[in-house]
């Protein structure tokens, strides 16, 4: 077994402990979350640090709601626009897919130029083409995922805390309990913000 593989099979099993701790939060209801028992304000923006706290604690108490909200927004644009979702959907996998190939073929990619020169112009165009053609399509579905970050993000920054969102933050924050939101935050260096 080659020292690649030893790590990725250390770094599968590091993941499965964690995973196994990991429990879903739970879903708030509709009145906490967004009816008359929500309060909301727009932040003093002036100061980022309580206006990111108020962000980063929102994101753990209400993430299965903001999941779900996320989801259904994803879905909302799919329906307006379906046809346009699943070609621009299909057109950034396939630019995802080609630029993996390419990364890591480099030398075969090289090789076919040398040799094929005339092709590898006319496979270009056709691509680019194919591109700007998609350009609508790829927006409509950049769109269907920057939509519901934007709700969110909205929703999180004017929903002002309550005593059980406080606690439930200070649970996960202690290590008590692990929910995905936690772990999402902690694995881009927010861990240490989140408990305040």
């Amino acid at each position: 077994m080659s020292t690649r593989q030893m790590s990725w099979v250390c770094i599968q099993a590091a993941h499965k402990l964690n995973m196994a701790d990991v429990e879903l939060a739970p879903l708030r209801p509709m009145n906490d979350f967004l009816l008359q028992g929500a309060r909301f304000q727009v932040p003093n923006l002036k100061d980022t640090e309580a206006w990111a706290n108020r962000v980063l604690n929102n994101l753990l108490y209400y993430q299965t709601n903001y999941f779900l909200t996320a989801l259904i927004t994803f879905l909302i644009v799919g329906v307006v626009h379906p046809v346009q979702m699943i070609f621009g959907c299909a057109a950034v996998a396939v630019a995802f897919a080609g630029f993996v190939y390419t990364s890591n073929n480099q030398t075969e990619i090289r090789r076919l130029k040398r040799k094929h020169p005339n092709l590898s112009i006319i496979v270009v165009m056709v691509g680019g083409y194919i591109l700007i053609y998609l350009f609508g399509s790829v927006l409509v579905f950049l769109f269907g995922i920057a939509l519901p970050m934007l709700v969110v993000l909205v929703h999180a920054t004017l929903r002002m805390r309550n005593f059980k969102n406080k606690l439930s933050n200070k649970i996960e924050f202690v290590g008590l309990k692990r929910t995905p939101m936690g772990l999402l935050l902690e694995a881009l260096g927010q861990e240490q913000e989140a408990g305040s």
